[in-house]
């Protein structure tokens, strides 16, 4: 049995933000050392809340990896929101995640 689709649109009740905040910032750490692991790749993930606290997971060293994207300026992937979430017409709150624009093959995975 899988699980219940929801729809992406902010969560109103605090209690239940916060609780969907913590729960999925950790799913998205796990994720990101996972993808370090399996893939021998630098990871890089800042996270502000909402009250602006910070939370930060760096698969090696934080300030290398920051210095490593601040000195990079060859052609990369940058993706924001609005680039890889579409709302589907027909149906309210489907999202669709895909890529839009060329394909730019091996691509850093910080971009900016």
């Amino acid at each position: 049995m899988g699980r219940k689709k929801i729809q992406i649109t902010r969560i109103m009740d605090e209690r239940n933000r916060q609780v969907t905040f913590t729960k999925r910032k950790f799913g998205l750490m796990k994720k990101a050392y996972e993808l370090s692991v399996l893939c021998d790749c630098e990871i890089a993930l800042i996270i502000f809340n909402s009250t602006n606290k910070l939370f930060q997971y760096a698969s090696t060293d934080m300030d290398k990896v920051l210095l490593k994207y601040t000195e990079y300026n060859e052609p990369h992937e940058s993706r924001t929101n609005s680039d890889i979430v579409e709302v589907s017409p027909r149906t309210p709150g489907h999202v669709i995640l895909g890529r839009r624009g060329v394909d730019m093959g091996d691509v850093s995975l910080v971009g900016h």
